[in-house]
Formats: structure tokens, C-alpha cells, sequence
């Protein structure tokens, strides 16, 4: 007897219910593997990054450690003056972070290839906004060396006369901040803008100026022409220029030989100017593939002869894109 037309609607109904119901059963386990997938990719990445987070750090504080020992034992030498032929003013080219390890037959070369590269540089080479504040007022003689710099520069004197007024009152323990408009005190030269000073000022600055934790004098065998003429009353730019010529072939000893390379007529304060440095910046790039992390520190050196020690007064890290870039 042949099936009626109800019981094959039936069966063909059946089987199209089931078959819905097996399609639905494969997509619903398909979106749980890919769910449980795309998990354990996303953990393995985070490792990854983390491990690379943890890795970078470690590599660049061991950078900043060397520097701190290579300044430790420029000052144990006891030579007396520091200057750019010394080996702590040496950059360290880009290089293959592998190529300081080569000797160690347990270190693998499977990864990502790291390149590091930096360089210490004289934070006494530049002429420091502390300097323009003593005892709560503001320094004659610092005020006009800024002056000069703000004039070779092309810069308004008046946003000096804010800078250095605002730095007075964000220093000033007896300014009550809730009747006046004192700033924060910076702690570092992007931070110059609380007091007033504009971006575009502040980017043509940079390369002359720091700000360190208390006043300190320049070092004539450091600075840039531009600085030296700032810091030292009544020397024009071609005598500045002329002092970086002669130190470049023979670095000044003592402050008595930069005094005499400077001419009659012309007098060294040992507070304003010097030719030993206290203060040190330190520059680590590493580069791993498409990153790169990049840190600056704020070194001190202290005593002298085997006493002398290198603390880490701070550290800033910034991670950007890979961009061709030359040697820090």
C-alpha cells in the first residue's frame, strides 16, 4: 500500500527538520571552536607581548647599568675634567643585540632580532632653567645669560621675564596655593609650558636648555657655541666658536686653561662655568621589529676618586612605531 501524500509531507518534513537541526549543531560547534581559538591565540599574544614587555625593560636597564658604570670609573680616574673624548661620550651605533651575546653558547638565536643602540650625553652641556632661581628670587646673572640666548634665538624677552617669574612662584614654599595662579614645579624641560612658555618656544630651546634638580654651572668642554656664548658675559658668538675649536684639539684640564683660552678681559665664575660635569643623560633605543622602546634617564655622579658613585635620578620609557631614524 503506497504511503498517502500527508505521510510523505510528513517524512519529507522530518528530514528537513533534522537536517536544520545538524546544520545548526556543526555551527554551533564551529563558533565554539573558533571562540576557544581565538582565546587561546589572544592569551598566547598577550604572553608574547608581555614577555617582550618584560624582556625590552630588563635589556635597556642593563644599558642604563653599564652607562652607570662606565661613568663610575670615568670618575674614579681622577682625571679632573670631563669632555667629549672620553669614552662615556662615545654613542653606542645601532647593533644586533646577539652580537654581545655571541660567546654565550646557551643564548638561542630563534626569535625576533633586537637591535639596541644609545648614547650618554652631558646634561651640564646646556644651560639650566634651576639656575635662574636662588632663594626664592630670581638670578641676576642667570636671567642674563638666558637673556642672550633668547636673543641670539629670535625669542621674546617678555615670555623669559614669564618663565622665569612663574618658576619663582611654583618654587616659593610661602606662596598660598589658593590665592595665586602658581604652577606646579616641573620636573622635567617638556613641562616648561606650565609656566607659561609656548610650545613653539620651548621646541627651539630644547637643544640649549635642561632642568635639573638644583643650580649647576656649564661645561666649557661640553657646551655648544651657542651655550658658551650665553653663559659667559661679554663673549660674542665667533669667540665662543673659537673656544670650541680650541678645546676639540685639546680639551681645557682645569677652569684656569678655559679662562686663558677665553682671553683677557673676560672672568669665569666657578658657579656659572666649569669644565666637570655632575649630571648625565642617558638615551637606550631598542628596536624589535616593527617597535621600537626608547628610554631616557637622569643620572647623578657623586663624590670622587674610589668613592665615586652613579645613582638613577629618573627613567622615561615611551614604545613607538619602527621608523627609519638615525643613531640616538
Amino acid at each position: 500500500m503506497k504511503p498517502s501524500l500527508g505521510h510523505r509531507n510528513r517524512q519529507r518534513n522530518n528530514r528537513g527538520a533534522a537536517l536544520l537541526a545538524a546544520m545548526l549543531t556543526v555551527t554551533l560547534v564551529a563558533t565554539l571552536a573558533a571562540a576557544a581559538l581565538w582565546q587561546q591565540w589572544r592569551g598566547v599574544a598577550i604572553e608574547t607581548a608581555e614577555r617582550s614587555r618584560i624582556e625590552s625593560a630588563w635589556i635597556l636597564t642593563g644599558a642604563l647599568d653599564w652607562s652607570r658604570l662606565i661613568l663610575r670609573e670615568d670618575g674614579r680616574s681622577g682625571s679632573g675634567s670631563d669632555h667629549l673624548a672620553e669614552p662615556w661620550a662615545t654613542p653606542l651605533a645601532e647593533a644586533r643585540l646577539s652580537s654581545f651575546l655571541s660567546s654565550d653558547q646557551t643564548v638561542s638565536d630563534d626569535g625576533q632580532e633586537a637591535f639596541l643602540s644609545g648614547r650618554i650625553s652631558d646634561a651640564q652641556a646646556r644651560l639650566n632653567v634651576s639656575n635662574l632661581v636662588q632663594g626664592q628670587k630670581i638670578d641676576p646673572a642667570a636671567l642674563a645669560a638666558f637673556a642672550k640666548l633668547f636673543e641670539l634665538l629670535g625669542l621674546p624677552p617678555d615670555q623669559l621675564a614669564t618663565l622665569a617669574e612663574n618658576l619663582r612662584l611654583a618654587l616659593d614654599p610661602g606662596v598660598n596655593p589658593s590665592t595665586t595662579t602658581a604652577a606646579l614645579a616641573p620636573q622635567r624641560v617638556e613641562q616648561l609650558v606650565w609656566l607659561g612658555l609656548p610650545r613653539a618656544t620651548l621646541e627651539i630651546l630644547k637643544p640649549y636648555i635642561t632642568l635639573l634638580p638644583e643650580a649647576t654651572p656649564v661645561n666649557l668642554n661640553t657646551a655648544s657655541a651657542e651655550v658658551i656664548y650665553a653663559c659667559v658675559p661679554k663673549v660674542d658668538l665667533s669667540d665662543a666658536k673659537r673656544l670650541v675649536q680650541q678645546r676639540e684639539r685639546s680639551p681645557f684640564g682645569n677652569i684656569t686653561e678655559a679662562s686663558k683660552a677665553i682671553g683677557a678681559g673676560f672672568t669665569l665664575v666657578p658657579t656659572q662655568q666649569d669644565i666637570k660635569t655632575s649630571y648625565f643623560e642617558v638615551r637606550g633605543r631598542l628596536r624589535l621589529d616593527q617597535s621600537v622602546l626608547e628610554e631616557l634617564s637622569l643620572v647623578q655622579r657623586i663624590g670622587s676618586g674610589s668613592m665615586t658613585e652613579v645613582k638613577t635620578l629618573w627613567r622615561e620609557r615611551r614604545v613607538s612605531e619602527n621608523t627609519p631614524t638615525a643613531t640616538p
